[in-house]
């Protein structure tokens, strides 16, 4: 099914694509999801978050509920999110095909703003569903043209001041199981299941110094915020040891003219490590290195933590039961956050993956064999017949 939807939101600058929370390209995407589902004879809704529901039969209380995103990072690829999306669809042709009916609630979710590509902030849809984020820094936050999370959401037909932890959707979800493809190489076979996620966050350095003229200034006499920046880059790449993960992908000077020493740098960090105790420390870490190379440049630096979740453990009950249910697959850990991490405090939560034989993710290149797509399909057929039988 991701053929239907292969030309919305080519990035023909980046590659890939760019689709984001409540823009042109994610608003035709929810448009298909809709029209997807109703011909299936699902009955669609839209939370208080904008997040998409679409219910087989009548919805209720202990659900099984399975889905995804279909946002993507910039330039991103074609199955991260809406692999889990198509899947869930195609699982309930399989089912309805066998002329299965499920006994308990079942639905499929469509998460908002997951990636976190617009606004700043991964998985908020499932963060304000389950009042991970407060509203108010949630309608706050500003994509790169200003426009804020609460406006994008008005502009789009939703309310935003009924957004926030909404416990009687939560209340409703039973289970949940989510459907990815692998961002790693984690996989020998098509399809595995998830274990645990690495604590992860997004951190903000503002690096301040003295904008002037890049041919007038001696360097003597220069503050240049861009050089403590860039030592933060090389600081990340140092404390990421043993199985750590620190990345600069973004980094924003202002007023960003080639001959203009800059004013202000915005450097963004993502860091991961297996505990919260070791990504704590190298973020530490980074920002020691970050304030003794602004210093000597005669800057400041303000850091900004904009999101945070510690280790998930995904119920370890629900994952060897699919494990066993799918003939012993595989459980193995993972260093990408999703929505069902955010889940995963609050209802028994599990993730199967679909095998990435290159081991790219959030790229154009990234890519699943059609063949592992149809299993993962399957398994999560099997999974939702089981699970809602």
């Amino acid at each position: 099914m991701l053929d239907q939807i292969a030309d919305v939101g080519r990035d023909a600058r980046r590659g890939g694509y760019s689709r984001h929370a409540f823009d042109a390209p994610e608003l035709e995407l929810r448009h298909w999801f809709v029209e997807q589902a109703v011909r299936r004879g699902l009955n669609v809704e839209t939370d208080r978050n904008g997040n998409l529901w679409a219910w087989w039969g009548d919805r209720g209380e202990n659900a099984v509920v399975t889905g995804s995103h279909l946002d993507s990072v910039p330039g991103g690829g074609a199955f991260d999110g809406p692999l889990g999306v198509t899947s869930a669809l195609q699982a309930v042709d399989l089912l309805q095909a066998r002329g299965f009916t499920p006994r308990r609630p079942l639905a499929i979710a469509v998460f908002a703003e997951e990636e976190g590509g617009r606004f700043g902030v991964a998985c908020l849809g499932s963060r304000l569903l389950t009042g991970a984020i407060s509203p108010e820094m949630a309608l706050n936050l500003k994509d790169p043209d200003g426009i804020t999370f609460g406006e994008a959401m008005a502009k789009a037909g939703y309310d935003p001041t009924l957004a926030g932890r909404d416990d009687k959707v939560l209340s409703r979800i039973g289970q949940f199981v989510e459907l990815h493809v692998e961002q790693g190489r984690g996989l020998s076979v098509p399809v595995g299941v998830a274990s645990s996620i690495l604590a992860h966050g997004r951190w903000r350095f503002t690096f301040t110094g003295e904008g002037n003229h890049a041919g007038a200034t001696l360097i003597s006499d220069r503050r240049d915020p861009m050089l403590p920046a860039s030592q933060l880059v090389l600081a990340a790449r140092r404390a990421a040891r043993d199985g750590g993960r620190a990345t600069v992908g973004r980094l924003v000077p202002n007023p960003g003219g080639t001959n203009v020493i800059a004013s202000t740098v915005d450097v963004w960090l993502d860091a991961r490590d297996s505990d919260d105790a070791r990504t704590r420390a190298m973020v530490a870490e980074i920002t020691e290195a970050a304030a003794l190379a602004a210093k000597e440049e005669g800057c400041e630096v303000r850091v900004t933590e904009e999101s945070y979740g510690d280790t998930v453990y995904f119920d370890a009950a629900l994952r060897d039961e699919l494990a066993g249910l799918l003939g012993g697959v595989p459980a193995l850990p993972t260093g990408a956050g999703h929505d069902a991490g955010i889940l995963a405090a609050h209802v028994p939560t599990a993730m199967l993956f679909v095998r990435n034989p290159t081991g790219v993710s959030h790229a154009p290149e990234e890519f699943a064999e059609e063949a592992d797509c149809a299993a993962g399909v399957e398994a999560l057929a099997k999974t939702l017949e089981h699970l809602s039988s």
